[in-house]
């Protein structure tokens, strides 16, 4: 096969970042739908388990050797972030705020993961890269504010999402980061295997002391099993590979448009409506991120397969 140029490789690392991205946007609402019928630790620490099974079995059948004593420490900081910190506060933030209303903060996800990128590996972007990133992000801003997402007082669930924002931020910096000495999905699979030691017993409590306190359904469980496979797992197979491709900072920049596709799964899983100005702010934040991608300046570098 001919070698990659330096643009193919960049254009592909986008589309695979896009597919990631389009998997993390059902995060937020399917939670949400999770989170009526299970306890909130519960909800977390079971998509992870329905994960590391999943990503046990698929490395054993590819024979994966136990990744190296180099890579075992990011791989559990990136395991903290995406096991625990994300989902969790999550899971509690939703019980007490709507998803329209958290996408207005999570809006802020891709910046401050460029931010945490520049200050960890150094990447170097130009300052139309920043500008792009900011009116992206305060578009999304108004757009959530402007359709009353961020109507609720609840200051402490706010305070729960910048967490959970912030966790992310830096599991996928730190995740992308192991992607240069091995596949992103193997990144994922070593980060939810790592964790079912503690989210195998912790889920098993927590079923035995709080489900007789929850009537579930089909479609709650349904979205459990499918934040399980689709978020926790087969999503970061994408991102993360997107991410070695395009470059942590620059990659993260098509995450703008995860606030609006959850906003847009929100209106179509949770009855919300969809209006004139969601399909405007679209079109606003697509030249952003357009933007952001056209004003680079690092070298681009295949991943190791």
């Amino acid at each position: 096969m001919p070698e990659l140029t330096a643009r193919q490789i960049h254009l592909r690392g986008l589309s695979w970042a896009f597919l990631g991205v389009l998997l993390f946007s059902f995060s937020v609402p399917l939670t949400k739908v999770a989170v009526s019928g299970f306890n909130p630790f519960f909800t977390a620490t079971g998509r992870a388990v329905i994960a590391g099974v999943l990503a046990a079995v698929i490395l054993s059948v590819n024979r994966v050797a136990w990744p190296s004593r180099s890579v075992v420490r990011p791989l559990l900081l990136t395991m903290v972030g995406a096991v625990f910190g994300w989902p969790i506060l999550i899971a509690i933030a939703l019980q007490y705020t709507t998803s329209a209303h958290l996408a207005v903060i999570i809006a802020f996800m891709p910046l401050s993961t460029a931010i945490i990128a520049v200050s960890r590996t150094h990447e170097r972007v130009s300052a139309k890269f920043w500008l792009a990133a900011s009116i992206g992000t305060v578009a999304l801003v108004i757009f959530a504010l402007g359709r009353g997402g961020a109507s609720s007082p609840n200051y402490w669930a706010d305070l729960l999402v910048v967490g959970a924002t912030l966790f992310s931020s830096w599991c996928y910096v730190e995740g992308a980061a192991v992607t240069k000495v091995m596949p992103g999905w193997q990144v994922i699979s070593w980060v939810v295997v790592f964790a079912l030691p503690i989210t195998v017993p912790v889920s098993l409590l927590l079923w035995f002391t709080t489900s007789v306190n929850y009537a579930t359904t089909s479609a709650q469980w349904f979205a459990l099993i499918s934040l399980g496979i689709s978020s926790m797992y087969f999503g970061f197979f994408a991102w993360y590979r997107g991410l070695s491709m395009a470059g942590i900072a620059r990659g993260s920049q098509v995450q703008q448009l995860q606030a609006l596709l959850t906003l847009l799964w929100s209106a179509l899983l949770l009855g919300e409506s969809v209006t004139l100005p969601t399909l405007l702010a679209a079109c606003v934040v697509i030249a952003c991120v357009v933007w952001a991608q056209r004003n680079r300046r690092v070298e681009f570098v295949a991943p190791e397969e």
